[in-house]
């Protein structure tokens, strides 16, 4: 990317709007009600044949330091120190407000380039506010319609203007058409039925956090990072958008995905918390590992058990992370009662890594990322058919499929379809009548013999074919 824009302005003047047409993709979070956006949240922006990096931001009110818009304020404050250019966004529409003279004086004193962008200005009346936004003394405004797309031309060229033709254009390439995002990438391996090489170690992780309302997910993201970058607080629910940060650890790449509060379905009532909810669902879904974080100080609630469920059946290695554990008073009692509560409370997750951690202090941080480091690798463990077969045969041996209806199952061959998560098929004889007791026995062994814990794994029956079945049929 050549160069880094902010979008700046007081709430609901639309900018996650604009941000989302910028990057293509409906990434932010948009509603009607004012102060959506909390976090900063960046993406690969394209505007006709600009590439740059946009940062969308919460919306700037005057609030004291400590209070939840007082953070949100300094949040945007530090992408526009961290910006090469501000857009000003003010409501057309609706006019200036004592707001937006405040972000102008603010925006000046930085001394750095700002375009002033004058949104909704495809509604009717819309002329009065147009001409207000030129009192704000930062150069003629640019009217635009971010729901619309009308105007874009207009503020490309008002952003190459601003910034200048070289820095525009200086580092434009090829490698700003690959946007790279977590929604955009399909499950890998679903389609790969052959055989992979060998866990390559160096490859880019997707992690998604995730977990009930103030568990501590932004604040463990931060102390990984060594930075405020996600907006932390006593109140839950601060979390709305899935926002993704990159970092390295021991050489290889992370991104890591923090998402809103997970609270019970029923509870979930207000339109904007169904969105957030919905974004932290596609977060899980289109991730590689999960991390469930727990609040140590009231671990397994149902709502902890639903969302580790929830993750296992969307087919994501999960691990689980006791977090707050410097507030914990004995922490070796309370660490034996935990592994007994994991083991009986998921057993279709049996062996699953469970790792005490503090996102406060940084306590046990190290330990749970090998621990994601190496449920990703049994995720994408690989068999062969030959091993496969040989344990077949063995654990029939032991415990022989039952008989239904007077007549033996009889298992002939299994094979590994697919990795991440692990999927076998096994011709067998009856499929339909082979009982569920009996792939859990079968699920159990694989676990325990090739040393697949804590992920899920996919068992599929298919009746072997009859070379006889076409001679009955003529005679």
């Amino acid at each position: 990317m050549s160069f880094t824009v902010a979008i700046v302005g007081r709430p609901n003047v639309g900018k996650s709007t604009l941000f989302n047409r910028l990057v293509g993709k409906k990434l932010a979070l948009v509603d009607d009600t004012p102060g959506v956006t909390r976090d900063r949240r960046p993406g690969d922006a394209k505007l006709i044949d600009l590439r740059f990096t946009i940062i969308d931001t919460a919306g700037l009110e005057e609030a004291g330091p400590e209070t939840l818009e007082g953070r949100m304020r300094a949040q945007t404050e530090a992408a526009i120190d961290e910006a090469d250019l501000s857009l000003f966004v003010v409501d057309a529409k609706f006019g200036l407000t004592p707001v937006d003279q405040t972000l102008g004086e603010m925006l000046r004193r930085r001394g750095k380039p700002v375009v002033l962008v004058a949104n909704k200005s495809e509604a009717r009346g819309s002329d009065g506010g147009f001409y207000d936004a030129f009192t704000l003394g930062l150069g003629d405004p640019v009217p635009i319609s971010a729901e619309h797309g009308q105007g874009m031309i207009d503020l490309r060229d008002a952003i190459v203007e601003a910034i200048g033709p070289e820095m525009a254009f200086g580092d434009d390439d090829d490698e700003a058409e690959t946007d790279v995002d977590l929604r955009d990438h399909e499950r890998d391996g679903d389609e790969d039925e052959d055989f992979e090489p060998a866990y390559d170690d160096t490859k880019p992780l997707r992690v998604a956090i995730v977990g009930r309302p103030n568990a501590g997910k932004s604040t463990l993201i931060n102390r990984f990072l060594g930075e405020d970058r996600l907006l932390t607080g006593p109140e839950a629910g601060i979390t709305r958008d899935s926002i993704s940060v990159e970092w390295d650890w021991r050489g290889r790449t992370i991104k890591m995905f923090d998402t809103a509060g997970m609270r019970r379905k029923a509870r979930v009532q207000e339109k904007l918390e169904k969105l957030s909810v919905a974004d932290a669902l596609r977060a899980i879904r289109f991730a590689e590992t999960v991390v469930i974080v727990f609040d140590a100080t009231i671990p397994f609630e149902k709502q902890d058990l639903q969302i580790v469920d929830l993750v296992l059946r969307e087919g994501r290695a999960a691990v689980l992370a006791f977090n707050k554990w410097d507030l914990v008073e004995d922490p070796q009692a309370l660490l034996a009662e935990l592994r007994e509560k994991t083991e009986r409370l998921l057993p279709q997750a049996r062996g699953i890594r469970a790792v005490p951690i503090s996102g406060q202090t940084g306590y046990g941080l190290d330990k749970l990322m090998q621990n994601i480091i190496d449920t990703d690798m049994v995720w994408n463990k690989r068999i062969s058919t030959a091993k496969l077969n040989r344990w077949l045969d063995t654990v029939q041996v032991q415990h022989p499929p039952p008989a239904v209806s007077g007549r033996r199952l009889k298992l002939k061959y299994m094979t590994q379809v697919k990795a991440r998560p692990p999927a076998f098929m096994i011709s067998c004889t009856r499929p339909d009548s082979v009982p569920e007791s009996y792939l859990r026995y079968l699920t159990n062994g694989l676990r325990a013999d090739f040393a697949m814990p804590g992920v899920p794994i996919r068992i599929h029956l298919r009746a072997s074919e009859n070379p006889f079945e076409n001679k009955r049929k003529k005679r």
